[in-house]
């Protein structure tokens, strides 16, 4: 499957939803798991606003890559952040759309803060 790169350094990325575990199967709960490592995957919505326009972008991230207090207006880094379009037939239906994996979603507050006060 293609994984196309996504440059976030022009980018203002802040947490709209804080993270939530990812479910692979709604039907029996089964938690979705990180296939090279196991880790539990977790599912961070942020805002994403770049060259003056703002997207809801829902970036799934193994359980360790998340760290600082992620909770809702939080500036946060995304770090290896890639794009992969995907495609499914459900019910005779065609879907298709882009999915969004991260390494790590770091918050960036106590950066932030430091900054201002010196």
């Amino acid at each position: 499957m293609r994984q196309i790169p996504v440059d976030t350094s022009g980018a203002v990325v802040m947490v709209a939803k804080s993270p939530q575990v990812k479910v692979r199967d709604r039907r029996t709960g089964e938690i979705a798991t990180d296939t090279e490592t196991g880790a539990k995957l977790m599912t961070v919505d942020v805002m994403f606003a770049a060259n003056e326009e703002v997207e809801i972008l829902s970036v799934t991230v193994p359980e360790p890559g998340i760290s600082g207090e992620l909770a809702m207006g939080t500036p946060v880094a995304l770090t290896g952040l890639i794009a992969r379009p995907w495609e499914n037939d459900f019910n005779g239906q065609k879907r298709h759309g882009i999915a969004f994996r991260a390494v790590a979603v770091t918050s960036l507050a106590g950066a932030a803060a430091g900054s201002k006060a010196a």
